[in-house]
């Protein structure tokens, strides 16, 4: 039998999230870290020499333009995921961005339109989407053994000093609680109810003018709702519960990255599960991307791009409600 083509991966960024996908690629089948991309030599050298890639380029432009590379993983912050993701789709590269996917959902479909253009995979890096234990939760459901999942109430807070020029806080990165925390319960919401009907929050908004805590309160369709808070000021328990009619599963913290859920049905015995989470959570989508750029798909059934922009127009609606903008958005 042919062994599957090695996707030889271009990482654009050189960040914590940056490290974190470089590291989950070692235990990814079928993919290799090639090469990485930073604004300075020094900054993709040091890159390069922490996680095995085998060329360091001193521009993104570089690393887009690099023959070798079959897929870019675009890891820079918000604000320039449309720059750099149409910089990676214009090269040739099938690109696979970090989410928040955009700073609004008018730049996600610029993004998508370009993609569909040049005939390329794209895909927002929603990696809770991927994981085992997310799998179990959507078979759960699905088997009727809880009923109907009514109810989605999450949380995301950890406190953070601020810092003005934080991409956290800055607004000119797509700073915001909303974007870099609360897109995890908007997306989950989305993805057990469908996008809402009505969007509702309340934010406490910074110095800086963006969202250091907020919260969501989607309805969807029949009756269901989604409720979320997330934060930069607090520290939370950071579990997920998902109501239903005869019962509950609850995701343990982390809950994006659960690797523990417990079904707990209202007249039975309680159980909990344990999970892998391969590559710190990110292997996953890293295997799903790679077969679309092996078998020349062009987008995920896991993570389909019109719920990618779903989820921006959500937020958009969110932010509105808030007073948060973003410039160029």
């Amino acid at each position: 039998m042919t062994e599957p083509r090695t996707i030889r991966w271009g990482i654009l960024g050189t960040g914590a999230i940056a490290g974190a996908f470089a590291r989950a690629l070692t235990e990814t089948e079928g993919s290799v870290l090639h090469a990485v991309g930073s604004r300075t030599p020094e900054s993709a050298a040091a890159f390069a020499a922490t996680h095995a890639a085998a060329r360091a380029h001193g521009s993104y432009a570089q690393l887009a333009a690099d023959p070798d590379v079959d897929a870019v993983y675009v890891a820079t912050p918000h604000a320039f995921h449309l720059r750099d993701t149409l910089l990676a789709l214009d090269a040739g590269k099938p690109a696979l961005c970090e989410k928040a996917f955009a700073l609004s959902a008018g730049q996600a479909r610029r993004m998508v339109h370009a993609a569909a253009a040049h005939g390329l995979p794209l895909m927002e890096a929603m990696w809770t989407r991927f994981l085992p234990s997310t799998r179990f939760v959507l078979e759960t459901i699905a088997s009727g053994r809880l009923g109907e999942a009514r109810a989605l109430v999450a949380d995301f807070g950890f406190r953070v000093p601020f810092d003005p020029a934080s991409r956290l806080f800055d607004p000119a990165l797509g700073g915001g609680a909303l974007l870099d925390l609360g897109v995890y319960a908007v997306s989950l919401g989305h993805l057990l109810f469908g996008a809402p009907t009505a969007v509702g929050g309340t934010a406490a908004l910074g110095a800086t003018g963006v969202d250091e805590s907020s919260t969501v309160a989607l309805t969807h369709a029949g009756g269901r709702v989604t409720s979320a808070l997330q934060s930069f000021r607090v520290a939370t328990p950071c579990r997920a519960s998902i109501l239903c009619d005869g019962g509950s599963l609850v995701l343990h913290a982390p809950w994006w990255g659960a690797s523990r859920v417990s079904v707990q049905p209202a007249d039975g015995t309680p159980t909990t599960h344990d999970f892998p989470r391969p590559g710190e959570g990110y292997a996953p989508m890293a295997a799903a991307f790679a077969e679309l750029v092996r078998t020349g798909r062009l987008e995920s059934d896991g993570m389909p791009l019109a719920d990618t922009v779903a989820v921006m127009e959500t937020m958009d609606a969110l932010r509105a409600i808030y007073g948060v903008a973003y410039a160029d958005a």
